[in-house]
């Protein structure tokens, strides 16, 4: 028990002190928690001895990764990916396989063995790419969606090669899966589409009334355990079965409550899989063979990016794109360990080229994140740049309202103050949309109207009127900012996106804020009601008193914005006393 103690106290210290050292040199937590490993781990300090039973217990983080990245994937939006899947997908797959595969060859290692190590080659790491993309909210873009799809065609992909890799071999007392097996796999997904639709739902439905949270929790994890528990019996992926868990209760209504209930788990056991990979990161064999390891290393993240870039670009992603998934897919994989220790069991290739491509495979873990840094510290020089571009000389007109973005919102003042002969200026930093409307006669300036020397060019010193509709949120707020600074006698009138950002203009002393949805979301109701049949005096009221409610009820959230239980109290309060004056109103016969 002292031991075990012992082993979890430089376990959790390791990272402790170099995350965060890690994470303020801008490395990111992932290599913070690879180095501690490699520090703890049997190769370093040897502090930590039990790390095959460590390996185990950190796999459920990439387990619950998975789990929860399901819940985000509703079925139709998996559907909506198969031509990523499967195009895509494969293509990474066959494009890296068949190139390691050739460079293999080439340094004598015979067609079967060099397939397999092809193979082990092309497979990414799903746990640091998903990580890297839930970290930094890059899952649901362009490229996010596309490295999701490489990584989960490569799990996919993974059963089958289960079951054909250990045939290859010579070694008769070799067996792969069976049919029976993939039989089971197939039951176990029927199975779990009818448990979570005719079990799982009406058991959360029992639990939450219960009003115990812990019990939610536990029988979240149940669920999860229980489906890994599954898939390992049957020798198949624990993960890609939680996934598919995961995104069977993509719809359910309590799909939010369960990730926050798993979100503490996963990101705890996700850091000790890291540490998991640095222990077993073999110093001795950089040590002996420093320049090889090196090498080879950086020439296999290099080649891969390459070839994954490639991929992106053959199945028309753009340069930007495919150079972002390049990155975040680049490394090795885990699962390539898998690969290797099978072939390693039944002799198929040499033991020494498996052990120098295990410690690649880590090494290029490790790459990847100071990668991802360097490109990050490039585009934002990139970005400065593009940050001080030419803008047009404005003219100062003298203007009586000045609007800065003329998009969709923008264009809707500047069509109405035109026809009331209301002279104005409108400065947008968009070229794509500025050239569109200005072929149909608008006259608008390329430049930053959140800039001060932008706003002093427009004449913002004389105007009366400042419309800010800006998409950018963080723009928004600091044109608003800025006016409240230095012309505090200019009327503003701000687009919203949402309540945070009307809260955040309220902030700097704007009054007249209008969500830019609201309206139209209102008036569409309005025109449902009396659609089935309501009278119409009656709708304007109730649409009215909704209005003024809302727009009351965001002063009282304004207040108590920073204090959640408040928030949620004073949300709770407001839908009350609503429901109150339109049931009185109903009473009365309003």
């Amino acid at each position: 028990m002292n031991s075990f103690i012992n082993q979890a106290l430089f376990f959790i210290a390791s990272a402790v002190i170099l995350v965060p050292i890690f994470h303020k040199l801008g490395l990111g937590s992932i290599l913070g928690y690879l180095v501690a490993g490699i520090i703890v781990g049997p190769f370093g300090l040897s502090l930590i001895h039990e790390t095959d039973m460590l390996k185990h217990f950190a796999e459920l983080g990439v387990i619950l990764l998975l789990f929860i990245i399901g819940l985000e994937i509703q079925p139709k939006k998996l559907w909506s990916m198969r031509r990523r899947l499967f195009g895509l997908g494969n293509l990474q797959i066959f494009l890296c396989s068949l190139i390691f595969m050739a460079i293999a060859k080439y340094f004598g290692v015979s067609t079967i063995p060099a397939a397999v190590i092809g193979f082990g080659l092309s497979l990414s790491s799903t746990a640091f790419a998903l990580q890297t993309l839930t970290d930094k909210s890059q899952l649901d873009t362009e490229y996010g969606q596309s490295s999701f799809a490489v990584l989960l065609m490569q799990d996919l992909i993974a059963i089958p090669a289960l079951a054909i890799i250990p045939t290859l071999s010579q070694d008769e007392s070799a067996q792969g899966l069976s049919l029976n097996t993939l039989a089971m796999f197939i039951a176990i997904i029927i199975g779990l589409v009818l448990v979570s639709r005719f079990l799982i739902r009406p058991a959360f439905r029992i639990i939450s009334a219960t009003r115990i949270r812990e019990l939610f929790t536990a029988i979240t994890l149940v669920i999860v355990l229980g489906v890994a528990s599954l898939m390992l019996s049957i020798g198949l992926s624990a993960a890609l079965g939680t996934f598919i868990a995961g995104v069977l209760l993509a719809d359910s209504e309590y799909r939010h409550e369960l990730e926050a209930d798993l979100g503490p788990f996963k990101n705890l056991l996700m850091g000790l899989f890291f540490i998991g990979v640095g222990m077993s990161v073999n110093l001795d064999l950089i040590i002996s063979r420093p320049l090889l390891i090196i090498g080879l290393s950086i020439g296999y993240i290099l080649l891969k990016m390459l070839l994954v870039y490639l991929s992106g670009r053959i199945f028309k992603l753009s340069r930007t794109n495919s150079k972002l998934m390049a990155l975040t897919v680049g490394q090795g994989g885990e699962f390539a360990f898998v690969i290797f220790g099978i072939a390693l069991t039944y002799q198929m290739a040499d033991p020494d080229v498996l052990a120098i491509l295990t410690v690649v495979i880590s090494i290029s873990m490790a790459l990847s994140p100071i990668l991802l840094l360097l490109n990050d510290k490039y585009e934002a020089v990139v970005c400065k740049e593009k940050a001080n571009p030419t803008y047009d000389q404005i003219q100062n007109e003298s203007p009586e309202v000045i609007i800065a973005g003329f998009g969709r919102f923008g264009q809707i003042f500047g069509r109405i103050l035109r026809t009331q002969k209301i002279p104005f200026t409108a400065i947008d930093r968009d070229p794509n949309q500025i050239e569109l409307v200005r072929k149909f006669g608008n006259k608008v300036y390329y430049g930053d109207a959140s800039r001060l020397d932008i706003m002093e060019a427009a004449g913002v010193a004389k105007a009366k009127y400042f419309v800010i509709a800006l998409d950018d949120v963080s723009d928004s707020v600091k044109t608003a900012q800025t006016l409240k600074e230095h012309f505090p006698h200019v009327k503003i009138y701000a687009r919203s996106r949402n309540r945070g950002h009307t809260f955040d203009l309220m902030d700097q002393g704007v009054q007249h804020i209008k969500r830019e949805v609201f309206d139209s979301s209102l008036n569409f109701t309005s025109d449902l009601l009396k659609d089935m049949g309501m009278d119409s005096d009656k709708v304007d009221d109730i649409i009215r008193k909704f209005a003024k409610h809302d727009v009351d009820f965001i002063a009282v959230q304004h207040k108590v914005r920073n204090d959640e239980k408040m928030f949620m109290s004073a949300y709770n309060q407001a839908q009350a006393q609503l429901a109150e004056v339109l049931s009185q109103d109903e009473k009365e016969g309003k």
